[in-house]
């Protein structure tokens, strides 16, 4: 679903039908929501735009996405694989704008940076329109990642890593906007 071509060689051809819109840019969502709602199932976006360059949506911009996607019934499904789990200083980046999707998606941190592993997360009403025998995978459930999972979440919980990504990240954006102060020609 990527609109970089780089990422997407190699996948071709890509499935049709994604409809896209700049991040950040509300009246183009609904927009697209306006004249294509009807064939429109969800709204894949990542709260914080990893391979773009960590960029950080504009204030307000998480509630108005939840605000039109219940508007026009288009699930809200939020990538959070790289931006979650602490990683933002909240548990999920959309915390930052108390925003609850319908969908969310988890990885990378959940695997303790050791084993790969995902979640996808969802009220039953959602998870149960699939049903048994629709979706599966070989390596689904596998014990030892689903271990690592657990002991990964004790740890963010039990060492309160939110809380002290949020203080690092404050300190890391101060020193960064001192460095730019002292040298704004090239920051």
């Amino acid at each position: 679903m990527s609109c970089d071509n780089e990422a997407t060689r190699g996948f071709w051809p890509l499935v049709p039908g994604h409809l896209k819109v700049d991040f950040g840019d509300a009246v183009g969502l609904e927009k697209i929501f306006k004249e294509n709602g009807d064939r429109i199932a969800g709204f894949l976006f990542e709260p914080i735009q990893g391979e773009a360059g960590v960029i950080i949506p504009p204030d307000g911009y998480l509630k108005s996405v939840r605000d039109l996607c219940t508007k026009y019934n288009i699930l809200m499904i939020d990538d959070e694989i790289q931006s979650g789990l602490a990683r933002s200083g909240r548990m999920l980046a959309c915390d930052w704008e108390e925003v609850r999707p319908d969908v969310v998606i988890l990885g990378k941190a959940l695997g303790g940076g050791v084993i790969p592993v995902s979640a996808v997360l969802a009220d039953k009403d959602i998870m149960l329109c699939i049903r048994p025998g629709e979706h599966g995978s070989t390596f689904g459930g596998n014990p030892l990642a689903s271990a690592v999972a657990i002991a990964s979440l004790d740890v963010i919980r039990d060492e309160r890593l939110a809380e002290r990504s949020a203080q690092m990240g404050e300190e890391l954006r101060n020193q960064l906007n001192k460095i730019q102060q002292k040298y704004p020609n090239y920051i």
